[in-house]
C-alpha cells in the first residue's frame, strides 16, 4: 500500500514538474502584444489575465522555478527512498538514473519544446493556474525577487521592464514574418519605421521637374497655365525658376479670376499668392509628416544649407513611401522602368533608387545619391558617354541615352552568382 502511494506521489511530482517547466517557457515566450489584442478586440478574459501576469513576468518565472524545483526534489527523494528500500544501497544509483531520465525527458524537454512552439496558446490555458500559484507562493516569490534585485545591483546589471521593446526588435519581428497573406501590410509597416531615417531630399521632386509659373507673365497667360496644370498647388517664381516668391492655390485662384473676369487687368497676381514654406533638406519624413499635420498643409519647398531651392515635397510623396505609388487620373508620367525580353531593365535616369530596391527587392546603395543616374555619376566619378558599360555591386549598367550632361536612360540587370564570381576573379 505504501509503495503504491509513493509511486503515485512520484508520478504527481513528475506531472507537476512538467507543468511548471511548460509554464516557464510559455510565460517567457508569450507575446504581450498578442494578449493585448485578444483582450481588446475579442474581449478574452484569459488573455487579460495572461497580460496581467506577463506585465510582471519575473514573478511568473520565479513562481514556476520554485514549483519546478520543489517537485523535482520531492520526486527524486521519494524515488530514492523507494528504491533504497527495495534494492538497498544500490537503489541510490538506480534512483539517480531513472529520475534523471524521467525529469530530463518528461519534466523538461517535452513540455518546454511544446511550450516554445505554442507559447501564446499555452499561456492562455495555464494563466488561471499560474495566477493562483503566484498568489500561493507570494511570500517566497517576494523574498526571491528581492534577492534577485539586490544581486543585480551587486553585479552592476541593469534591470529592464518587461514591457520595454526596442525598435530593432519590432523591425526584426516584421522581417521574420514569412507569410504571404499580409505581404503588403508587412512592407508598409517596415516603411513606417523608415520614416525617421529618410529625409525629404530622398523623396522630393527635383527642381528640374517642378512645374512653376513666372509671376511677370500677363494674367491671361497665368490663368491658362494654371488651368492646364494637373497640380492643385503651383510655385510662382520671379526672374529665375529657383527664386520662388509664392504659391498659387489653383482652385481659389481660378475662382477669384472668374469673379473678376471683367476686370482682370486690375488683379494683382502678388495679392493672390500664398507665402512659400521652405524646409531644410535634412528634415526627416516623420518630422515633415507631423509638421504637415500641425500646419494643415500638403506642400513645402526644400532648400539646402545655403538656401538654394532643391525641390518640392508633398504629403503624397510621404504617403507613397508607406503605401507605394499613388496614381490618379491626372498622373501622366510614363512608367520609368520597362523590363525587356532579354532580362534587362530600361530605367529612366531620374528614377529613385529606393523605388527600384522596393520594386525588385534589390539592394543598390542610396547613401550618397537619390537617383540611378546619380548613382552612376557617383560610382564612375565622371559623366559617362552613351554606349559605355559598367559593373558595380553585382549589377551591369549601360548608358543608352544622354542629353547634354544628364543621363536620361540606362539599361541595367542584376548579375547572377556565376557572373559575379567571374567579375571578382
Amino acid at each position: 500500500m505504501i509503495t503504491t502511494i509513493t509511486i503515485i506521489c512520484i508520478c504527481v511530482a513528475l506531472f507537476l514538474s512538467s507543468f511548471f517547466s511548460c509554464s516557464e517557457s510559455a510565460m517567457t515566450g508569450a507575446s504581450e502584444a498578442y494578449m493585448a489584442d485578444l483582450e481588446k478586440n475579442e474581449h478574452n478574459t484569459r488573455a487579460g489575465l495572461a497580460l496581467k501576469i506577463l506585465s510582471k513576468r519575473s514573478r511568473a518565472v520565479i513562481t514556476t522555478l520554485v514549483g519546478n524545483n520543489v517537485c523535482n526534489t520531492l520526486g527524486t527523494a521519494l524515488a530514492t527512498k523507494l528504491l533504497v528500500d527495495t534494492f538497498g544501497a544500490e537503489g541510490v544509483a538506480y534512483a539517480t538514473l531513472i529520475m534523471t531520465f524521467l525529469l530530463l525527458i518528461y519534466g523538461d524537454m517535452l513540455p518546454k519544446s511544446y511550450a516554445v512552439e505554442n507559447a501564446n496558446k499555452t499561456a492562455l490555458q495555464i494563466a488561471p493556474v499560474i495566477n493562483f500559484c503566484i498568489w500561493l507562493f507570494t511570500p517566497i516569490v517576494y523574498i526571491m525577487q528581492k534577492v534577485v534585485h539586490w544581486s543585480f545591483r551587486l553585479f552592476g546589471i541593469k534591470e529592464h521592464s518587461a514591457g520595454d521593446i526596442d525598435i530593432a526588435e519590432i523591425r526584426g519581428a516584421i522581417d521574420l514574418y514569412q507569410g504571404t497573406e499580409i505581404k503588403q501590410e508587412k512592407e508598409m509597416l517596415k516603411s513606417i519605421f523608415d520614416l525617421s531615417e529618410i529625409t525629404v531630399y530622398d523623396v522630393m521632386n527635383h527642381r528640374q521637374n517642378i512645374y512653376a509659373i513666372n509671376v511677370d507673365l500677363p494674367i491671361e497667360e497665368i490663368i491658362d497655365a494654371v488651368r492646364e496644370s494637373p497640380f492643385s498647388r503651383i510655385p510662382v517664381y520671379k526672374e529665375k525658376p529657383e527664386n520662388i516668391v509664392g504659391i498659387i492655390m489653383a482652385k481659389s485662384f481660378l475662382k477669384t479670376c472668374w469673379q473678376h473676369k471683367d476686370s482682370l487687368d486690375k488683379l494683382k497676381i502678388k495679392d493672390l499668392l500664398l507665402e512659400p514654406w521652405f524646409i531644410p533638406e535634412t528634415t526627416t519624413l516623420l518630422q515633415q509628416l507631423q509638421t504637415f499635420k500641425q500646419r494643415r498643409e500638403h506642400f513645402a519647398l526644400v532648400v539646402d544649407e545655403y538656401g538654394t531651392l532643391e525641390g518640392v515635397v508633398t504629403l503624397e510623396d510621404i504617403l507613397e513611401e508607406i503605401v507605394g505609388n499613388i496614381e490618379d487620373e491626372t498622373d501622366k508620367t510614363p512608367a520609368t522602368v520597362k523590363q525587356t525580353s532579354d532580362g534587362y531593365y530600361l530605367v529612366e535616369g531620374q528614377t529613385p533608387i529606393r523605388d527600384l530596391n522596393r520594386m525588385y527587392n534589390w539592394n543598390i546603395s542610396d547613401d550618397n545619391v537619390v537617383t540611378i543616374a546619380g548613382y552612376l555619376l557617383d560610382m564612375t566619378e565622371s559623366i559617362p558617354d552613351e554606349g559605355q558599360k559598367f559593373v558595380f555591386d553585382g549589377f551591369e549598367f549601360a548608358i543608352i541615352k544622354k542629353v547634354r550632361n544628364q543621363l536620361t536612360q540606362i539599361k541595367m540587370r542584376p548579375l547572377n552568382e556565376t557572373e559575379q564570381e567571374e567579375e571578382n576573379d
